[in-house]
């Protein structure tokens, strides 16, 4: 354990845990080079971050994965059995084991994520350093830690829940004529968010689902699995070609933009690499500016937690041709409220939910087959 207990108070106070001593030293001086944070404390493994996270509280910890004694997953779920509250970010690798284990890390309470390069050159490059800096930024202006404030819902639960709604739906007439698309974005929080949204639809949806979520090339299949395994609606990851389904959820591709195009009448996924936007690949603007010419009669744009303002000039360029629904993520239920309150400052959102109504809304705005 390293100790330096001089720390501004004005700056955010970090633990930073990691094995490797390597790994340590640059997250360190990235952390203290910058204004806004100090590491204050240090720990080799899961069991002495545990040791001290029962005495001592942080503004933020920087938590690697693959550690001795106590790893990250065993970590974060002593803190969640313990009720030990935290804003953690995790340092992860892009193999498929790693994207896999960052979502469990998801799933259990950690914030955000930073893609640990294996080049040590990219390591210490301006690009990681302004990416890292960003994302504990956004982790230790969270709202929420890794202690959901809300009792989460059993499967079964939402699945009846959800099947009400259905009937009720198919009772009344239907809210809009004509073909319909949901396109949603998110970012911090995105991940947790989704698992409140997806696995609440159903695979009768009257409109497909297209949901950008900014994250790296190789998370975003571990993504749509996992969503996948949660839900009766079908989540896959995008493929350039894919021809939209209604009752499909398709998740963009990390390290691409993704696009809707009509081929044969048809509308159609398709990628493309312009550099990031708004400092994200993939970027939701794209998303909501290609559907400007999209044969949809309405698009239901859906904004749900993340830092940034992502999403907004798109759907302010897309509702200049399209009739559009706009619902937006509450300050209250979001771990970052940036994207949500970028499109509610446009006045052009309809409606402001909780993530436990966004499911409810998107099932009443598009109805069900």
């Amino acid at each position: 354990m390293i100790m330096n207990t001089n720390a501004p108070k004005s700056k955010k106070k970090i633990l930073v845990v990691d094995d490797s001593a390597l790994m340590r030293r640059v997250m360190c001086d990235i952390i203290n080079s910058d204004e806004r944070f100090q590491v204050v404390e240090q720990a080799f493994d899961g069991l002495e971050a545990y040791e001290l996270l029962k005495k001592n509280q942080y503004d933020g910890v920087v938590l690697d994965v693959n550690m001795p004694k106590m790893n990250g997953i065993q970590f974060l779920r002593a803190l969640q059995r313990d009720k030990i509250r935290a804003r953690i970010m995790m340092a992860s690798t892009d193999t498929k084991d790693g994207a896999q284990v960052t979502m469990e890390a998801l799933d259990l309470g950690a914030i955000d994520f930073i893609e640990k390069p294996v080049n040590i050159v990219y390591l210490k490059s301006s690009g990681f350093k302004d990416k890292f800096l960003d994302t504990l930024q956004a982790v230790v202006s969270s709202r929420q830690t890794n202690i959901s404030a809300s009792p989460i819902l059993t499967r079964e639960k939402q699945e009846e829940s959800t099947q009400k709604l259905v009937n009720i739906v198919r009772k009344s007439k239907p809210v809009v004529g004509g073909q319909k698309v949901v396109a949603l974005a998110c970012s911090t929080g995105g991940p947790k968010a989704l698992q409140s949204v997806v696995p609440r639809l159903p695979a009768e949806l009257a409109a497909p689902v297209l949901i950008v979520q900014h994250m790296p090339k190789g998370f975003t299949q571990s993504l749509a699995e996992r969503l996948d395994s949660m839900s009766k609606i079908k989540v896959k990851e995008a493929g350039e070609g894919d021809v939209l389904e209604n009752g499909v959820v398709y998740i963009s591709m990390g390290g691409k933009h993704m696009n809707v195009v009509t081929k044969g009448g048809r509308p159609t996924i398709t990628y493309t690499d312009e550099p990031p936007r708004e400092g994200v690949k993939p970027c939701a603007n794209y998303m909501y500016e290609s559907l400007k010419t999209s044969n949809y009669a309405q698009i239901v744009c859906v904004v749900l937690t993340g830092m940034g303002a992502d999403g907004t000039k798109g759907i302010v360029n897309l509702e200049t041709s399209k009739k559009i629904h706009v619902i937006a993520q509450d300050e209250a239920s979001s771990t970052v409220y940036g994207m949500p309150k970028a499109i509610a400052a446009t006045g052009l959102v309809n409606q402001v939910v909780s993530l436990d109504n966004v499911a409810q809304e998107i099932i009443m705005n598009v109805g069900v087959r």
